[in-house]
């Protein structure tokens, strides 16, 4: 009996790697500017030890496009670069193996809250089909890198309560390496460990002195990170402007009901604007669970979700309503932490304005699936199905799945190539072969942030890029370059005064008119891209 379930875990780990793996380079169908940005950073501190921009080693973000991202991905996709070279499949094969190792966790931590090899074999099963996980396991994805780490450090705790109580401190480690790696791990990692101290509140006062020493040196190690996100423009900048907090909505709402109400020395109380953004921070957590972003349409940003199917399959509806039935009626050991886990999940992304975010929301997939898992286990045990309504529902799932693949890899690339920044890449295959016949090459900056496109692809020497580019900063902190080498990155780019001859990569139907157009860049459905000329001056 054991071969054989080794056999089927190996056979679900095969198929979590296929599924991560087939066509990685092609779907998704380009490199949206943030893969291509932690790709050439992480080519830049293979080769020189320092970013884009000649920080040594950073260690709590890299400025980037002046988002100031965490170095977690960065540091781990050298060493696929290291191997594979700077190309699509470098960058997103730290994806894809992580992503393969989350689905080998969950059937771990199901073994040891559920105790059965079945409900831990589906959980994997389910983890490994999932639209949500292949989704951020198939591009690079910090997000995916950090749910990795939490999800270890989750039964790294399991194993401290359960076994020995030297895995504590691995598990803060990890959920450091979490925090480290993605920002929105910074407002569940908290939440979670509370739900588990409060779980395993005997196990933490057995061993009070490890907690006190392995605390202490977590804060430690967390400050450097703190004191960045906290203490320095740069690092609240992302914070301050995608939370509900910096709206000014509540406020205007606040005071024009108080203004209905002839501004009366009770207004102030009962329509005081922290009501207000009580309501929207109420609102934005329960859209975590709305059925339409769950189970039917998915994250509405085409990055994030294929459109046509939800974050999680149809079944999945029975199954977790299910699972939380059975959990309270079999009074199951360790339904407060299941329960917890599915509870403090949407308390950090509630916090933003954008709700449901497929993303920001990413570590709430595991428990997720551990309730589907248990309750699909529970459903078909308890009310006896026979074994025609097993067989329906296996193949319904399967063709829920088959339905998955089909839009993933044949419609949804073509129909939305454009999200993600499809073009850059030919287009700079197109300045490759011009590069010795012009002066110069100017490339407009509408379709966003070009420069990195042709650092990327040109694998552009990153210590002379960090030596002769021209970079600005704006008011708001945001980065920009304005070019290097031959390359010139600007909104006109058909007003340009130029001396020589200059090669023009433009918006379609925006060439100067003293350029030759030489070719076009289309997306995947045939709309044109890129205009590309030549002129001399």
């Amino acid at each position: 009996m054991k071969n054989i379930n080794k056999i089927i875990l190996l056979f679900i780990i095969l198929l979590a790697i296929v599924l991560r793996v087939y066509k990685l380079s092609k779907v998704p169908p380009s490199l949206y500017w943030d893969e291509a940005s932690l790709g050439y950073n992480a080519y830049s501190i293979l080769l020189t030890a320092r970013d884009e921009y000649g920080k040594f080693l950073p260690l709590t973000n890299f400025a980037a496009f002046g988002d100031y991202k965490p170095p977690g991905y960065i540091y781990a996709a050298v060493p696929s670069v290291a191997i594979f070279g700077l190309n699509e499949f470098a960058i997103r094969f730290p994806s894809a193996l992580f992503g393969t190792l989350t689905v080998l966790l969950i059937y771990l931590i199901s073994k040891r809250l559920f105790e059965s090899e079945i409900i831990s074999q589906i959980a994997a099963l389910f983890l490994a089909i999932s639209p949500w996980h292949l989704q951020f396991s198939r591009g690079a994805f910090e997000a995916n890198l950090g749910l990795f780490f939490s999800t270890l450090g989750i039964f790294l705790f399991l194993k401290f309560a359960q076994d020995k109580a030297f895995y504590l401190f691995i598990s803060l480690l990890s959920f450091l390496a979490a925090m480290y790696t993605f920002t929105g791990q910074r407002l569940f990692v908290p939440f979670i460990l509370l739900v588990l101290v409060l779980q395993f509140k005997k196990q933490i006062f057995t061993n009070l002195r490890l907690v006190t020493v392995t605390t202490v040196v977590a804060i430690f190690l967390f400050w450097p990170l703190f004191k960045f996100a906290t203490g320095t423009i740069e690092g609240r900048l992302r914070f301050n402007e995608v939370t509900i907090f910096k709206d000014l909505k509540p406020i205007d709402d606040s005071r024009r009901h108080q203004a209905k109400d002839d501004y009366s020395w009770w207004t102030n109380l009962i329509h005081n604007r922290r009501f207000f953004y009580a309501h929207e921070y109420l609102k934005h957590y329960f859209d975590a669970f709305n059925p339409s972003f769950l189970f039917f349409h998915g994250d509405f940003n085409p990055r994030l979700s294929i459109q046509e199917v939800g974050e999680l399959y149809y079944l999945d509806l029975p199954f977790i309503l299910a699972g939380i039935y059975f959990l309270f009626k079999k009074n199951e050991k360790y339904r407060f932490l299941i329960i917890g886990w599915l509870l403090v999940s949407p308390l950090g992304p509630a916090t933003a304005r954008e709700t449901p975010h497929a993303l920001r929301m990413i570590h709430i997939l595991p428990v997720l699936i551990l309730i589907s898992s248990y309750g699909a286990y529970n459903l078909i045990k308890n009310l006896k199905f026979n074994k025609i309504f097993i067989a329906a529902l296996c193949a319904a799932l399967l063709i829920n799945f088959l339905y998955y693949l089909h839009m993933y890899y044949i419609h949804w690339p073509l129909n939305y190539s454009g999200d993600w920044q499809y073009g850059y890449k030919q287009a700079v295959d197109v300045a490759k072969t011009y590069y010795s016949q012009v002066d110069q090459i100017i490339v407009t900056k509408s379709m966003g942030r070009p420069y990195i496109y042709f650092l990327f692809y040109t694998n552009y020497d990153p210590e002379i890029y960090q030596q002769t580019a021209k970079v600005t900063r704006d008011q708001f902190y945001f980065l920009d370059v304005e070019g290097f080498d031959k390359f010139i990155f600007t909104d006109s780019p058909s007003t340009a005064s130029l001396k020589g001859k200059t090669l023009f990569i433009v918006r379609p139907d925006d060439l100067p008119d003293d350029a030759t157009k030489v070719t076009s860049v289309n997306n995947l459905i045939g709309e044109s891209v890129f205009d590309i000329g030549i002129a001399s001056r």
